[in-house]
């Protein structure tokens, strides 16, 4: 019977071992492009493993330490193999393509699928290899476990598109897709107000339509602050005019949201923008309403409307 409370039975004994100098030091360098913290990090805070930053374990010794910590802490022996298999991977990754031992302790203690599952994904996750993280932890298997954690990193660590040489487009120079794909797939319920800001300010960078569309699933307050921050995404690029614009003013607002509109670009925060003018006529061009023109600006300045012919 396989007995984890060992440490040879765990961990090979010869070979290459991924906790030296050089490993460590490669390690910390993630940990510091994450603001300190690592999905790892949050795992054994969870399970009440050992002191905070108890990863990477420091040589040999450092590794027998966190073993006989993680045997000792109480919870399900699955959870405890789960580290391990985490661990375990980072011997996979300095040992090669060959070397699987992770998957041998999977299948010699019987770890569940959706533990694997997990715990590789957020492996990758603290690897930055977020492409692959997405590939486990958006599994169906899986609860939406640290999810708002996923949606502020892959947020917040977005790449720019090098392809997105067109200022006249739907998007900013930033490509979310991995973020929102993993939110579309998942489907998670957000816990924290962060998390569920930068969500919001990727849609409505990404998609004006989605963010509207996401925004009305919320009461009316928050409704109302998602819509304004929507059009405050709108107003703070360069070309307020372009494609972005053009989608926002030619949706089908409905009374409250026109009201919202309306006093934002008017004598909300919005009025601070020198893009609020050409929004607003453009807004009054789609619907035809109120061809006197709006006031805009903290003057009272009008928005003279074009007749089209």
């Amino acid at each position: 019977m396989f007995d984890f409370s060992q440490f040879a039975a765990a961990f090979p004994i010869d070979g290459p071992k991924p906790y030296d100098q050089n490993g460590v030091r490669q390690i910390e360098t993630f940990r510091k492009t994450f603001d300190g913290v690592l999905f790892i990090d949050r795992v054994l805070k969870a399970l009440g493993v050992g002191e905070s930053k108890s990863y990477p374990p420091r040589g040999d010794s450092g590794l027998r330490a966190l073993h006989q910590q993680i045997c000792e802490t109480k919870v399900s022996p699955h959870a405890k193999l789960s580290i391990f298999y985490y661990l375990l991977l980072d011997y996979d990754e300095l040992r090669g393509a060959r070397s699987n031992l992770a998957e041998a302790l999977a299948e010699e203690s019987g770890l569940p699928p959706n533990y694997q599952i997990l715990m590789r994904g957020l492996w990758h996750m603290d690897r930055r290899e977020f492409k692959f993280a997405l590939e486990h932890l958006a599994h169906p298997s899986l609860p939406s476990e640290f999810a708002d954690d996923i949606i502020t990193v892959l947020v917040r660590h977005a790449k720019s598109s090098s392809n997105h040489n067109d200022n006249d487009n739907n998007n900013d120079d930033t490509d979310y897709s991995l973020a929102l794909a993993y939110y579309h797939t998942v489907q998670p319920a957000l816990q924290s107000a962060s998390a569920l800001e930068l969500l919001f300010g990727a849609l409505a960078r990404t998609s004006v339509a989605s963010a509207l569309r996401f925004l009305r699933a919320y009461p009316d307050h928050a409704r109302q602050q998602l819509f304004e921050r929507l059009v405050a995404s709108v107003l703070e690029h360069p070309q307020a005019g372009g494609a972005r614009g053009r989608e926002l003013v030619s949706l089908p607002l409905d009374s409250a949201e026109e009201r919202w509109f309306q006093h934002y670009v008017a004598s909300g925060e919005g009025r601070k923008s020198k893009n609020a003018r050409v929004l607003a006529q453009m807004r009054q061009v789609v619907t035809g309403r109120d061809r006197g023109g709006i006031p805009v600006g903290g003057q009272g300045a009008a928005v003279a409307v074009r007749e089209v012919r």
